[in-house]
């Protein structure tokens, strides 16, 4: 009887250690795939910084060229403001050869 128990207890501990063996072997496929999802969150979270940089720079150029599109404008009324005085300038000279 104590070669049966034996026995027994020897079968108990191999399938205690095949237990063992399969956990460890989920636990380790467990840690790749969570080892391979923070590579991709890094790769993700350096992907967003870019972006963010990249955003912050279109967003000076973009104020940069609304500036200076503002300037052209109060520019360009300007010269049209001059041109129409030059044109009512012309046409008063003009107007004052006829009479003579």
């Amino acid at each position: 009887m104590s070669e049966q128990n034996e026995s027994d207890d020897q079968r108990a501990i191999d399938s205690a250690i095949r237990r063992v063996d399969q956990t460890l072997s989920k636990l380790e496929t467990s840690v790749r795939a969570l080892n391979g999802r923070m590579r991709s969150y890094s790769r993700i979270e350096a992907e967003t910084q870019k972006l963010a940089t990249d955003r912050s720079r279109l967003a000076g150029e973009l104020d940069r060229s609304t500036a200076k599109a503002q300037r052209l404008d109060r520019h360009a009324d300007e010269v049209s403001r001059r041109l129409v005085d030059a044109m009512e300038t012309v046409k008063a000279v003009l107007s004052n050869e006829d009479h003579k």
